[in-house]
């Protein structure tokens, strides 16, 4: 399980996010810096313990209307070879010293972990406590496994696309908007994930982050 340390980031995680996010295609915001708050979350497990991943949502209300995002992040403590094109920055953790961050997307272990995920091979873990599963993180696959992990990421106006070679795409909601049972039930998808999270009132929302 992955040992959450209370300590200082330097710079933290949402000063990293404030530049990195308008570069995105799916970023909804105007041309003013993001006012960002996070509103949600969730880790998954390494099993080998090396490599940080945290799926993280942020709220921001610089523009006309709050949009709410999800981003999917690793923490590695030395480059990830290859993903010059996926560094979100790099921190200083007061324990683990330098911590590159990268969009989770372009990382192998995530792209290992979202799926087993989905499977129910992995259990969510919550954001902020230490070997504690996160219960409300809901998954469902109705599909033969196990999914595929070889999958590219391709960002578009409305989130992110996994693609596999052999023909599974797995949509990786970045705007996230909340939707009831039904709405998620007329969806027919063959393996989502959804998370809570809370809007800029402090109510508490469900809807997909994931969906096969």
């Amino acid at each position: 399980m992955a040992v959450i340390h209370r300590t200082e980031l330097k710079p933290t995680k949402l000063e990293l996010l404030t530049t990195w996010l308008p570069s995105r295609p799916w970023y909804r915001g105007g041309t003013g810096t993001p006012q960002l708050s996070r509103a949600g979350g969730f880790r998954l497990d390494d099993p080998r313990g090396e490599v940080g991943i945290e799926f993280i949502v942020v709220t921001d209300t610089s523009g006309a209307e709050p949009a709410t995002y999800l981003v999917p992040l690793t923490y590695r403590g030395a480059p990830l070879d290859g993903a010059e094109h996926a560094l979100v920055g790099t921190m200083e953790h007061g324990v683990l010293g330098p911590r590159w961050a990268y969009d989770g997307c372009h990382d192998p272990v995530l792209l290992d972990r979202l799926p087993a995920l989905m499977e129910g091979r992995a259990q969510a873990q919550d954001q902020d406590s230490s070997d504690t599963p996160d219960r409300e993180v809901g998954v469902s696959f109705t599909g033969e496994g196990p999914l595929p992990t070889d999958l590219t990421a391709t960002d578009d106006r409305d989130g992110t696309l996994l693609a596999s070679p052999r023909g599974t795409i797995l949509r990786l909601h970045r705007v996230l908007r909340p939707e009831d049972d039904s709405a998620l039930a007329a969806r027919q998808a063959t393996g989502r994930v959804t998370a809570v999270w809370r809007t800029v009132g402090g109510d508490r929302v469900r809807g997909p982050i994931a969906t096969l």
